[in-house]
């Protein structure tokens, strides 16, 4: 499933403030139909990236060296996968990804990941910057430990402590000092709304979202936290592709 940009008010009401009760068959029907719907694409639907309902031109920024990347530049399939750190469906994800990553060989399939933070998760944005900081101080490879890490920990939905994120980089062997300067400067913010713009042009409504990209092109969408099968039936698909 995905997590909307915006939450849902799931409360009937008239313009006067009363309950419609005559309304709530039709308002019934409706919402069966919108979980039919979302039934359908957790279990496999998939979006042509060129085909959406406002007939906007979907860009998505090139994936580059600066990108977090595991595995290969060079790969045949790139997943670029925009996502937020207190997003309870990213977190299910992110462990599916994380399982990809360690079954295909990173010269085939490369996994890419940019910052979403939803606005209504008050905690993301500092905890994108904070991954940002591990990245300066220890690269690429302390860059996906600590965001591993958090969310090993978050319960998600602005659960997680904000004191833990020096903590986490303590841990991990980086310089605790020189993290929290980093993380108190800001100086990250311009990468983390870099990645948001990227996302706003890609399409991106909600998280987790993510792209597969074959020779420099999207060819597919992976909608929410798909099922471990769901994504790598859509990869090996992309595989085939010429």
């Amino acid at each position: 499933m995905e997590e909307q940009t915006t939450p849902q008010d799931p409360t009937p009401k008239t313009s006067t403030g009363v309950i419609n009760y005559y309304a709530i068959p039709v308002s019934m029907f409706i919402a069966g139909f919108a979980i039919a719907s979302a039934f359908f694409i957790y279990f496999g639907g998939s979006v042509d990236p060129t085909q959406n309902p406002q007939n906007q031109k979907l860009t998505l920024d090139p994936v580059t060296k600066s990108d977090h990347i595991m595995g290969s530049l060079k790969a045949k399939v790139i997943i670029v996968e925009y996502s937020d750190t207190e997003c309870p469906f990213c977190k299910v994800f992110h462990g599916t990804m994380n399982r990809i990553s360690n079954e295909y060989d990173g010269n085939q399939v490369a996994w890419v990941y940019r910052h979403y933070p939803l606005p209504f998760h008050t905690k993301a944005p500092k905890e994108a910057e904070a991954t940002e900081c591990a990245a300066k101080l220890g690269g690429n490879e302390k860059f996906w430990q600590y965001t591993n890490k958090i969310f090993e920990i978050t319960p998600g939905n602005d659960g997680l402590d904000a004191a833990l994120l020096p903590k986490i980089a303590l841990e991990l062997g980086l310089d605790q000092k020189a993290f929290e300067k980093c993380l108190a400067s800001g100086e990250m913010k311009p990468i983390v709304d870099k990645d948001l713009a990227s996302g706003g042009k890609a399409g991106v409504g909600g998280t987790p979202h993510s792209l597969i990209v074959v020779n420099g092109k999207v060819v597919d969408v992976i909608n929410g936290a798909q099922p471990y099968d769901v994504v790598k039936s859509q990869i090996d698909k992309a595989l085939k592709l010429k």
